[in-house]
């Protein structure tokens, strides 16, 4: 996978060593830049020297704030599902047909990803390595699930056409949403055309019913 866009403000090497020795963190900003680490390096290629030197501060430094890199990675992973989690779960609180429920839920998830993309783009890179990895990727498998419920929830109320797979439509869906962390810049983004209206269009176009 290509470098992501979520190392849009790395700690230079420089600058790491004009810091090193004072903290100068909280423990969001620490896992923050340590989570655009993962992201440059690699989770399991990141060890807690390299974090150290990175952040420009000594290891002990780091476990001022956090017991281990697992806790790093469990905190920001915790970060990105509660947010993707409460979009669909608001989106259910709404009461709507299951077509508008499914707009919101897309149209969230984009904009969830945009504003928290290192810690979005953290999760998306996952393998299943650890259990603690494992559960992040059943999270994310429940979202997709609930789309494709969706999906076909909207076809039986005839608001989408029903000759496509309401589960494959909903991977592909998925898919398009998560490869914006592959080439969104957001000091690049078109303020003048959302993005979240953009890949609505796309996907629930191309799942209505033709004229």
């Amino acid at each position: 996978m290509p470098r992501s866009a979520a190392s849009t403000s790395p700690v230079t090497r420089t600058g790491a060593a004009s810091r090193r020795g004072r903290p100068g963190y909280d423990r969001d900003s620490l896992v923050r830049v340590c989570v655009e680490v993962f992201n440059r390096h690699g989770y399991e290629a990141t060890s807690m020297g390299v974090l150290a030197e990175e952040l420009g501060i000594s290891k002990s430094a780091i476990y001022h704030h956090v017991k281990s890199k697992e806790e790093i990675l469990e905190t920001a992973l915790t970060h990105s599902l509660a947010e993707l989690e409460r979009v669909v779960s608001d989106a259910e609180a709404l009461d709507v047909p299951a077509i508008n429920e499914l707009e919101t839920i897309i149209r969230e998830s984009v904009n969830v990803l945009t504003r928290s993309l290192p810690f979005v783009t953290l999760l998306l890179r996952l393998r299943g390595n650890s259990e603690l990895e494992a559960q992040a990727l059943r999270r994310r498998r429940d979202i997709t699930l609930r789309i494709s419920a969706l999906i076909q929830q909207a076809q039986e109320e005839g608001d989408l056409r029903d000759d496509v797979d309401a589960r494959t439509a909903s991977r592909l869906a998925m898919g398009m949403v998560n490869s914006i962390v592959d080439w969104y810049r957001p000091e690049r983004a078109d303020s003048a055309a959302p993005l979240a209206d953009t890949v609505v269009h796309l996907l629930l176009d191309g799942l209505r019913h033709r004229a």
